[in-house]
This record gives C-alpha cells, sequence and structure tokens, in this order.
C-alpha cells in the first residue's frame, strides 16, 4: 500500500472520481455508474444501468457487455465475471461479451417469499425494486453470496451453478462481504444489524447490541475488525460507524470519526470499503473521510463527493 491511498468513487451520476490525496482525477464524466469491484483483471464497473466495463491501467474504460436488465453490481471469481440485475437475476459473462442469466438463481428455494423494498417519499409509497443489491466471493473462491433486497443472501458452492438461501429475509440485508485472507468468514449489513457468518456464508449471527439504530447498510472488513454503519433508516439526517473485533465478538464499539462520531446522514450500500489498514466512508452529504490505521484516527477530504454510489480503494 501506498504512503497516500488511491480512492475511486463511483457517482450515481457523474463517472468515478479517482482521489490521491489532494488529487482529484474525473473519468466516465457524465455517466451514471452504480458499482466498483476489483479483481485479477483490474477494476469493473457497471456504467449507464446497462452497460459491463473495466478499467486499464491508464484509465480507459472499455465495455466488455451490454444487458437488457438494469445491472446492479458485479463480481469476478475463478475467470468468471458475475453481474447481479434489478429484476433479481445473476449473469455471467460469456466469451463473446454477452450476459447469460444463471438458471439456478431463478429457480431457488423460497424464491416466492422475496419482495421489493419499500419507502414513503412525499406521500407515495416507493422504493429499490427486488434485485440483487451486492455480491462477493470468499477468498479461496468456494462459496459466492448474493444479496437480494429483499430475499435474503443466497449461497452457491458450484460456481453459479445451483443456490441455496441463507439469512432471514425479513432482516432485510443491504450488503454482503467476505473476508480478505479468511475464508470461512463473511458479514452482512441489514435492517436487523450486523449479521456474520464463520462457516461460508451458510448460517449466520446476529449482532446489535451498542448500535444506536439497527438499521445498517455498509460493511467492510478491516483485518479482523467488521466496520458497519448504522443509522435510524435510509434518509436519516446522522448516521455513525461501528466496529466488532472478530476475537470477540459483542457490543460494537462506536467509531470516532476526527472531532466526532456522527455521519452526515447514512453511509449507504458500497459507501465503506478497506484495504490492509486504509479505509474510506462516505455519507449522504458527500462527506469522504478516510483512515490509514484501520480507523483508529481520520481526515476529511477537503471536496465533498455527493450521490457517491460505490467505494474502492486500491
Amino acid at each position: 500500500m501506498s504512503t497516500v491511498p488511491r480512492i475511486f468513487a463511483a457517482n450515481w451520476n457523474d463517472g468515478v472520481f479517482v482521489i490521491t490525496g489532494d488529487e482529484v482525477s474525473h473519468e466516465l464524466a457524465g455517466s451514471p455508474v452504480r458499482d466498483l469491484f476489483v479483481g485479477e483483471r483490474g477494476i469493473f464497473a457497471i456504467v449507464g444501468s446497462h452497460q459491463l466495463c473495466k478499467r486499464s491501467p491508464d484509465g480507459h474504460w472499455d465495455i466488455l457487455a451490454a444487458g437488457e436488465s438494469v445491472l446492479s453490481c458485479v463480481i469476478e471469481t475463478n475467470g468468471s465475471v458475475l453481474v447481479g440485475t434489478d429484476d433479481a437475476q445473476v449473469l455471467r459473462l460469456g466469451p463473446e461479451g454477452t450476459l447469460q442469466p444463471l438458471s439456478g438463481f431463478a429457480q431457488i428455494s423460497g424464491r416466492e417469499r422475496w419482495y421489493a423494498g419499500t419507502a414513503l417519499i412525499d406521500g407515495r409509497l416507493l422504493g429499490p425494486p427486488l434485485g440483487v443489491r451486492s455480491m462477493a466471493v470468499t477468498c479461496d473462491g468456494a462459496a459466492i453470496l448474493a444479496n437480494v433486497h429483499v430475499g435474503g443472501i443466497p449461497r452457491s458452492t458450484d460456481q453459479g451453478v445451483s443456490w441455496h438461501p441463507t439469512l432471514e429475509i425479513d432482516w432485510d440485508a443491504h450488503q454482503v462481504c467476505t473476508h480478505p485472507s479468511r475464508p470461512e468468514i463473511a458479514a452482512a449489513a441489514s435492517a436487523a444489524g450486523l449479521c456474520i457468518s464463520l462457516d461460508h456464508g451458510s448460517t449466520w449471527n446476529l449482532y446489535r447490541e451498542g448500535l444506536h439504530a439497527t438499521y445498517c447498510a455498509a460493511v467492510a472488513f478491516c483485518g479482523d475488525d467488521v466496520l458497519v454503519s448504522a443509522s435510524s433508516d435510509h434518509f436519516a439526517t446522522s448516521g455513525a460507524l461501528y466496529r466488532q473485533p472478530l476475537a470477540a465478538p459483542g457490543s460494537l464499539q462506536p467509531i470516532v470519526l476526527g472531532d466526532s462520531r456522527w455521519l452526515s446522514g447514512i453511509a449507504d450500500t458500497g459507501c465503506l470499503a478497506c484495504r490492509d489498514d486504509v479505509v474510506a466512508v462516505v455519507d449522504r452529504a458527500g462527506q469522504l473521510r478516510f483512515s490509514q490505521d484501520g480507523g483508529h484516527s481520520w481526515r476529511s477530504h477537503q471536496r465533498t463527493f455527493p450521490m457517491t454510489s460505490a467505494l474502492l480503494v486500491c
């Protein structure tokens, strides 16, 4: 890890900002970008709702495929690229740039119980679609986890051929992630609290003691700690980060972000990222904070990044 971390911040409306210290460059300007994932072949992104793209080392983005469905998230595992969609499919990138649905995902037991999220906005009942909100793969490639909103976390142990339900559907998972070096450990942020699995995502334990509110949206591993964001709801005016050591799970400990423990609103799905000792988080107001010592001390970036959809630390 270099002394100055490089942070990629995808934007719902305006491309990707590449942040190195106080220097900020802008890629894919004017294009909506929804998700970022760094794999063996580089950085992948969902661009303009329907395009799967990959970044070259010089900052050029190539279109790998385009899908008919609205694409939501991407991972790379064992040489395959998998893409989640807003209509609750998982697609595999084919050799000729086609995106083919995994039939096993459509045949999951209990799928008929999945439902779309709901929210009352300006007197109207709205909400996110029933879709795949995030995906993760264990570091040994043995298990793929797909966070369905709202449908639990389906799991595959045969590279996406078949899938089996895990996690309580009504816990309302918002993001799933896996430990970078311990394949048995996974974590999920849910509306019921922080969920941790010690068996490759097969079963889950729920932790919420110490949280000021149980609505958790973003989650990431920093060493052998789990970091998670929490707020009272999606539209809360404040939020907070918490730490849960894997060695001694119990009451979650609040993280002080400089001179305050509070974020300006939710740190949403994908808006918390870690690599080695570097941690980055961005809240609804666009305030980007980062740490180079595992989240113990923090700096705020001089610029704000509103409408951030995903963070990546490289």
